[in-house]
């Protein structure tokens, strides 16, 4: 169901107290683009969550916001920008005392830079651990989900980092991104998108694995595939249900769209281990 027809692409919901917080990749509304909504069906355009962006970044190239509460007054932003260092993309970590923002990020240097692997995206946290891409398609070399801890303050990364899936499968195409991680019944689900973000080809996969890093096995078909490419999801756990957050384009203009990718909200069911979406 889409609750959004603007463009709000990479959608992220997080939910504090009696209110939703979305916020998407730059566009209409700013740098971090971030919606309110009471109910989950009607959103109110709040504006720019990433007003002011550090030196390392690139206005206008602000992607895939994760936001997580840590602590009292205290949210960390996870994003992507384009480093003009480098020529590739990167991940930042912004902090706000308030889940709209204004987030600050005060790094001279990303948080994360994989410049000899086409750089790194997509980055998602899940407690005290960092998902993301590395960004292969760039450069011509594969893609990989990886994995790595982060400090207590949630502002560095410590430890090795962990390769999780890449593409392997017919219908990923050349790349797998947008990973996203939640714990079910002592099970760790590792969500993530893959083909081409803006083809009819792309959609949603799913894999299990028995700890934060796995080791994941692939479900095989897509959860979630269409016309319209849906894709770069999210999973909102509410007291009543589980909720999946994704983009898609009209599928009528799949790629080219000026709306671009627009917010749809529907129903996390699971049969056994196996997510169901929409059901």
């Amino acid at each position: 169901m889409e609750v959004y027809a603007g463009n709000f692409a990479d959608p992220f919901v997080l939910a504090v107290n009696d209110t939703f917080c979305a916020y998407a990749t730059n566009g209409p509304l700013g740098n971090v683009q971030t919606l309110r909504s009471r109910d989950l069906r009607t959103w109110e355009p709040v504006g720019d969550a990433l007003p002011t962006l550090p030196a390392w970044t690139t206005p206008g190239r602000v992607w895939a916001p994760e936001v997580v509460a840590h602590g009292p007054d205290r949210y960390l932003m996870y994003y992507t920008s384009a480093d003009p260092t480098t020529g590739h993309q990167a991940v930042g970590v912004a902090v706000a005392t308030n889940p709209l923002g204004p987030y600050v990020d005060k790094s001279p240097s990303p948080l994360l830079s994989q410049a000899d692997e086409g750089g790194s995206i997509d980055a998602s946290p899940y407690r005290d651990w960092l998902y993301w891409k590395n960004d292969g398609n760039a450069i011509g070399v594969d893609t990989w989900i990886y994995a790595q801890q982060l400090s207590d303050d949630g502002l560095t990364l410590v430890g090795p980092s962990h390769r999780l899936i890449k593409q392997t499968l017919p219908w990923e195409g050349t790349l797998v991104e947008a990973p996203y991680v939640l714990e079910r019944n002592g099970l760790f689900h590792l969500f993530y998108s893959a083909n081409a973000f803006d083809k009819p080809q792309y959609a949603v996969g799913h894999a299990v694995g028995p700890t934060p890093t796995g080791p994941f096995t692939k479900s095989g078909a897509p959860i979630l595939s269409g016309p319209g490419g849906p894709g770069h999801n999210m999973v909102l756990s509410t007291p009543d249900r589980d909720y999946f957050v994704y983009h898609a384009w009209d599928p009528t203009q799949v790629g080219t769209d000026p709306r671009g990718r627009t917010v749809h909200i529907t129903e996390l069911t699971w049969n056994g281990d196996h997510p169901i979406v929409g059901g």
